[in-house]
């Protein structure tokens, strides 16, 4: 009775253990948490010590957007997945040792089928306490197969993953040149915003003086205030939409917000000049090099190794096995021992399995074929927006530069009529402030001719990063993409400096 109730309460002491009471996060673990988080956020970088160029904020960009490393990591996670199928071709070798003991012999005794008599006396073939051990080696043939298309889908896997990678820096990439040319604009328009906001603060007040003095009849001051109206709204529209230019920019360099910093602002006549863009080059460029249709590819070699990993299936499986094996059990009469097998078997119900594998593998590869021609349509239909708009934003930029010429030299023809008093101040104002917004126009027009540029170099699938180590520094990586992405100088033949495999394609 007492090893009855001893063996029901040691039952329920087991089960009331195994249950597992769910315990939410206390609040110091999210602190925890919190405050590990920002130390990574907030970690050393290089520090910021001059005003950031284009490249020094691609560089950084690359170097430390949290995107970026989070792709960079799934990269390497790929690679090492990689060498961990590698492993699986290898054969299995298993070490085992053992101790087995009782208080007593084992034995047992015999009788004889026909009368029941005892035939032999009690007698033992094992000792009390035997220690065992073995070393063996086997090797699955089929699994071996299996485990070689495994390994080279893994390899597939892990340049789909490179892939994603150079499409997140292409992208990045394009939002950096598209963030920063903002910043700039926002940078130079500031001081002449404030003189424009004055300009247009002293225009409103003597309009309104002369409409109060009745010293023109009320409708020319009224059109007149109406214009500068019209005027300073468009340049707040501008400012609200080029305010948090800055703010981006860093977000995307990888830099804790409220950090100070300044963009160099570059030549105004710096900006990227394609006189003529070749359609068909584009095309096969962007067929060719794109990430998105090279990850299709990747797929559909995956899903044709599937069905080569399906029809193996269909084979028997044949085990080979050798070991040495040791045990210490005194009646032996050899305790040592080599032992090999050889060990086949199949697996019949597999045979009804893989005809609708098979299917699913023909479907699949149906929706790739389906997803590559969707995705070329999209990407020459990128192609030809990005070409049209990169041609417009650069003829809207010459526009915007022939007018600011132009207002300049209305300017000057209008001072100089003010000088001799034969215009009045009103209208002299009038001309600054459509000076001033010129040079605004002019620093617009530029910023939207570097982001249709980025908006090309994205849709052709260029290759915008240089391949760098985890060694190499800041600047010198900066110094990699501006060899990359500078224009050949003038003069040069192209065969003698090297250019990237898939530079933009020009007309000659």
């Amino acid at each position: 009775m007492g090893y009855r109730v001893w063996c029901i309460a040691t039952a329920m002491w087991l089960v009331t253990g195994c249950m597992i009471t769910p315990n939410p996060v206390t609040k110091d673990e999210i602190q925890g948490r919190v405050s590990q988080d920002l130390r990574a956020i907030l970690q050393e970088q290089e520090p910021i010590d001059k005003p950031i160029d284009f490249y020094e904020a691609t560089a950084r960009a690359l170097r430390y957007n949290l995107d970026a490393r989070v792709k960079a990591m799934q990269a390497a996670l790929a690679h090492q997945q990689l060498n961990v199928a590698h492993y699986s071709l290898l054969p299995q070798a298993a070490v085992n040792a053992g101790f087995d003991g009782r208080n007593v012999f084992s034995g047992g005794s015999a009788q004889s089928l026909l009368d029941g008599r005892p035939i032999l006396e009690p007698f033992t073939s094992m000792d009390k306490n035997v220690f065992s051990g073995n070393l063996s080696l086997s090797w699955d043939v089929l699994d071996f197969g299996l485990s070689y298309i495994r390994a080279k889908q893994a390899g597939d896997n892990m340049l789909i993953a490179e892939e994603e990678r150079r499409r997140i820096a292409v992208r990045l990439l394009q939002d950096v040149r598209n963030a920063y040319w903002r910043a700039v604009s926002a940078e130079r328009l500031m001081p002449q915003v404030r003189q424009l906001d004055g300009m247009i603060d002293k225009a409103l007040s003597q309009s309104r003086a002369i409409v109060e003095r009745k010293l023109q009849a009320p409708i020319t001051p009224l059109n007149y205030r109406r214009d500068m109206l019209n005027v300073q709204r468009e340049v707040q529209k501008l400012i609200r939409e080029l305010s948090t230019a800055k703010i981006q920019l860093a977000s995307l360099m990888g830099l804790p917000p409220g950090v100070p910093f300044e963009v160099q602002p570059p030549s105004r006549h710096a900006a990227p000049w394609l006189d003529t863009l070749d359609a068909d080059g584009l095309e096969q460029q962007a067929l060719l090099f794109r990430p998105e249709l090279r990850t299709i590819d990747y797929q559909k070699r995956i899903n044709a190794k599937e069905a080569k990993a399906t029809l193996l299936e269909l084979f028997p499986s044949m085990k080979l096995q050798f070991g040495g094996y040791y045990n210490s059990n005194s009646f032996f009469l050899y305790q040592n021992w080599l032992n090999y097998a050889a060990q086949v078997s199949w697996n019949l119900m597999g045979v009804f399995r893989v005809p609708a594998k098979l299917k699913a593998i023909e479907a699949q590869r149906a929706v790739l074929d389906a997803q590559s021609l969707a995705l070329t349509m999209t990407v020459l239909t990128e192609v030809h927006v990005g070409a049209a708009q990169f041609m417009l934003a650069k003829d809207e930029l010459g526009n915007a530069r022939t007018y600011q010429e132009t207002q300049q030299a209305i300017v000057e023809h209008t001072h100089s009529l003010w000088v001799t008093n034969s215009t009045s101040d009103l209208v002299l104002l009038r001309e600054k402030v459509n000076q001033v917004l010129a040079e605004v126009r002019m620093d617009v027009a530029q910023a939207g001719v570097e982001t249709a540029y980025a908006t090309l170099r994205s849709a052709i699938g260029e290759e915008a990063v240089p391949p760098s180590g985890p060694d190499q520094t800041l600047s010198g990586l900066a110094g990699a993409l501006r060899q990359l992405w500078e224009p050949r100088p003038a003069g040069v033949p192209e065969s003698s400096q090297e250019r990237p495999h898939d530079a933009i394609p020009m007309v000659p």
